[in-house]
């Protein structure tokens, strides 16, 4: 696999209450050969030279007030919006989605599922778009499987925001079946640079077709492999 020029730093985002920041580092690890970068909520700025900013699932901060609403307010999180800014690929998954709506890097909010029951199964997903250095190994159309893992994964927003997102194909991924209530089955969005990407369903997860067989294989995989190529070839 080809990496940019100065090679490839990924950094994790570590809140109270984070669960998954470990399967998200050794997954980054896993694609990539190279140990990610651990960095703790508290910490006012980020380390030189990352390439990646992945926010993991959890429940940060106990869920308390709303999902991600407390961790949004976190002293990395000005570093991360700033980075956001700069361009460098920020990933959200599952409680980072949250926390990515609730910073306002994304627009919408996440409400509590449709029947109040928490869902933890392998989905699929219609890649709707191939556009974005998370996105662009796809095909479009093309259905993924991932697993998902949350209570409060209802993708909400309003009519004319949801038709600004179709409109300018910020849609990243739609579940191909009825899943949590998400207006419009949405399960990840992306920002208007393209360079920011919340979902809900965990892509870390789904590494190795071996180790995760009935975690939906190995298509996870891509998305990482995605973000390393696009930044190789940029």
């Amino acid at each position: 696999m080809a990496f940019p020029s100065n090679g490839f730093r990924a950094g994790v985002i570590t809140f109270p209450g984070s669960n998954c920041d470990r399967d998200m580092a050794t997954a980054i690890e896993a694609v990539t050969g190279k140990p990610a970068v651990r960095i703790w909520h508290g910490d006012a700025d980020l380390p030189d030279g990352l390439d990646l900013l992945a926010l993991p699932g959890g429940f940060s901060y106990g869920d308390y007030l709303r999902s991600g609403a407390m961790a949004a307010k976190s002293p990395i999180m000005r570093a991360v919006v700033a980075a956001a800014e700069r361009g460098v690929p920020v990933l959200g998954v599952c409680n980072g989605f949250q926390v990515l709506t609730e910073s306002g890097l994304l627009p919408g909010a996440l409400m509590r599922n449709a029947g109040q029951t928490f869902v933890c199964r392998t989905v699929g997903l219609k890649v709707e778009n191939t556009q974005s250095p998370f996105t662009h190994g796809f095909t479009t159309g093309e259905t993924i499987r991932i697993p998902v893992a949350h209570h409060d994964g209802n993708y909400f927003a309003d009519d004319a925001v949801l038709d600004k997102l179709e409109g300018e194909g910020r849609v990243a991924f739609r579940y191909s079946e009825p899943v949590n209530g998400s207006r419009r089955d949405i399960a990840g969005i992306l920002s208007a640079n393209g360079r920011v990407l919340g979902m809900m369903p965990h892509p870390e997860r789904a590494i190795d077709a071996a180790a995760h067989p009935s975690m939906g294989g190995a298509d996870g995989r891509r998305v990482f492999e995605n973000v390393i190529e696009a930044l190789a070839s940029a």
